[in-house]
């Protein structure tokens, strides 16, 4: 099996982790299990344990003293604000509309770049644009929930703002990504992360009743921070050395597919024509937006 194979089976892996997860992390909140910000802290704090650890059989890299600044601003976009409101709107919302929200990355992701990087917005990207926030509307406007706790708004909103979060990170880390191996970048991230999350869950972490943990909690407890954390940052490098980033962005799509199905089986979500409509406004418009313009454009 060629490289760009591998890449693909990389980049759908990372896809159905993620996915995945939607579930798992919505179940061990609601239950009562982990509050959302002691979930940060046991993700973080065990990814950076894995990265770390993982780290010292690579060749090590000497970090420019200046660049540790950048690595503090990138684990405040990357890390504190993206995972902290990841975690809190994912309580407060359901993982089918989570997923669905997060594909408005690539369009917030090219507003900032056209913004701080000064890159061409084509007409055809500004209806993109435009698909892609109706389609979000629609979603916390008119969208339901089955779970009484839920605040879908609320929810949705920390999800939103968190993919801002999320896409300032990828532009920050542009050059530096560049500049140094990714694992290089991403132990310093997690260990800066690290200690600007204690703060906010400590409290929460501590107050965790360990003794109640069934097989399942532990399970979901070891997938949230091994696969979905440590596993998708360990494979997405992988997928970008030989894969372009923008075929890495299409496989975003895969995420509401497959945080649907298996919320769906799961029990924990359910679809309707609300959701639906806004999956297509969303994907139109994220597709308009990644689509390469003419050379007359």
């Amino acid at each position: 099996m060629d490289k760009r194979i591998w890449a693909l089976v990389a980049a759908f892996i990372v896809q159905v982790l993620y996915g995945i997860n939607f579930t798992f992390a919505k179940v061990l909140m609601n239950d009562n299990f982990v509050s959302p910000f002691a979930l940060v802290i046991l993700r973080v704090a065990g990814a950076t344990i894995l990265f770390w650890i993982f780290s010292l059989f690579l060749p090590q890299e000497k970090i420019d003293k200046k660049d540790f600044f950048k690595f503090f601003i990138a684990a405040v976009f990357g890390v504190v604000i993206n995972m902290l409101l990841f975690l809190k709107g994912l309580e407060l919302t359901t993982p089918i509309h989570a997923s669905v929200i997060v594909t408005i990355t690539p369009i917030i992701i090219l507003l900032l770049s056209s913004f701080f990087l000064h890159e061409k917005i084509t007409k055809l990207k500004v209806v993109g644009v435009i698909l892609g926030f109706c389609g979000g509307i629609l979603l916390t406007a008119l969208g339901t929930s089955t779970r009484v706790g839920d605040n879908l708004f609320l929810g949705n909103l920390f999800i939103f703002i968190n993919v801002i979060s999320y896409s300032i990170y990828i532009i920050l880390i542009k050059k530096l990504t560049n500049k140094y191996h990714p694992f290089t970048f991403i132990k310093w991230l997690f260990l800066f992360g690290f200690f600007m999350v204690l703060p906010f869950g400590y409290t929460e972490f501590t107050e965790i009743q360990w003794q109640t943990f069934t097989p399942y909690v532990w399970f979901s407890v070891l997938f949230v921070v091994v696969g979905a954390t440590f596993g998708t940052y360990l494979l997405n490098p992988l997928a970008l050395r030989n894969l372009k980033a923008s075929t890495i962005g299409i496989f975003i799509y895969l995420q509401p597919v497959i945080a649907g199905i298996f919320a769906i089986i799961m029990g924990s979500d359910t679809i309707g024509y609300v959701k639906i409509i806004a999956m297509l406004l969303i994907f139109c418009g994220v597709y308009l937006v990644t689509k390469k313009p003419k050379v007359s454009d």
